[in-house]
Formats: C-alpha cells, structure tokens, sequence
C-alpha cells in the first residue's frame, strides 16, 4: 500500500479591497440604469486593469481578465414594497445608500458615474430616479469623477410598435 500523502493548508490572504493612503482615491464605475419601471445602481471596477497608482493621488483598481468584476448592485424595487414605488426617487436613493455604504466597506471612495435610459426604441429621457440617485452617492461622501450618458441611441432604428396610424387612445 503506498503512503499516505499528507497536505498543509496554505493561508490565504484575502483582502476586501485596496488599502487607500491618505488623500488617495480609488475608483469604480457606479452604471445608473432609470427607466420608468425601476432604477439600477450597479458598481463594477475599471475593467481590464490592476490595483494600481494612476497618479500620485488616485488609486484605482485594474483586473487583468477581461471584463468587468461586480462590486454591488441594488435596485429600487429592493428597497420599497409597492411595484409603483420601484422607480421613484425615494427607491433610488435608498438603493444609492446602499451601495455607496458597501463601496466605502471594500474601499472605494471614488466613482465614475454612467447614467443611461431604456434607448433604443424606448424612450431616451432617464427616468425620475436617475438625479436622487446621483445625488445620493454624492451626498454619502463618495467623491464623483466623470459623469455621462451611455444611453444606446440607434442611428437607423427597428419599427416602433403601435402600427402605421400610431397608438389610438
């Protein structure tokens, strides 16, 4: 019979996140989905890159797989009971809150913000929880880098529903 093999744990270290010095800022990407149904905040890291300096103020954080790595996401309709409050500002900002509270738990004190609306055939108008929303990640202490809007606007788009005489009331 041959011997047994014997294994030793190897300690891991895991950390939550980067350990910012003093006046360092570490970035993620807070992606703001308002449509009129509900509101999405959604933070990921900066995609394809490691922890690392950017400047000799700004951490940020790099992944070297490709795509982006989920840090949290809450939604409206996790907050408030009533399906109508789902995209109401109050929702958003609650959602907001949360996120911006499990961002400062893995260290990032900084985001990037990507707002955008349904697009495409929908309608093109971010819905009523994108400013609350906005608002209360900057409110929570989180430091705001870049702001824009990602919404998908075709160039040449597919048939709206509704027919040739349009939607009759």
């Amino acid at each position: 019979m041959p011997p047994k093999k014997t294994t030793t744990a190897a300690k891991e270290n895991v950390s939550l996140g980067p350990l910012a010095g003093d006046g360092k800022l570490v970035f993620g990407v807070a992606r703001i989905f308002a449509s009129f149904n509900d509101t999405f905040v959604h933070v990921t890291d900066l995609s394809d890159a490691q922890w690392g300096l950017l400047s000799d103020k700004e951490l940020t954080w790099y992944s070297n797989n490709s795509g982006r790595e989920t840090i949290c996401r809450v939604t409206g309709g996790m907050k408030v009971k009533a399906d109508r409050d789902e995209s109401s500002p109050y929702a958003a900002m609650l959602a907001a809150q949360d996120v911006a509270a499990r961002c400062k738990e893995l260290g990032i004190n900084a985001l990037h913000i990507k707002i955008r609306a349904t697009g495409g055939n929908g309608t093109k108008t971010p819905g009523p929880g994108a400013q609350s929303a906005l608002r209360a990640l900057a409110r929570s202490g989180m430091r705001i880098g870049r702001i824009e809007d990602v919404t998908p606007t075709p160039s040449d788009s597919t048939r709206r529903k509704g027919g040739r005489r349009g939607r009759r009331l």
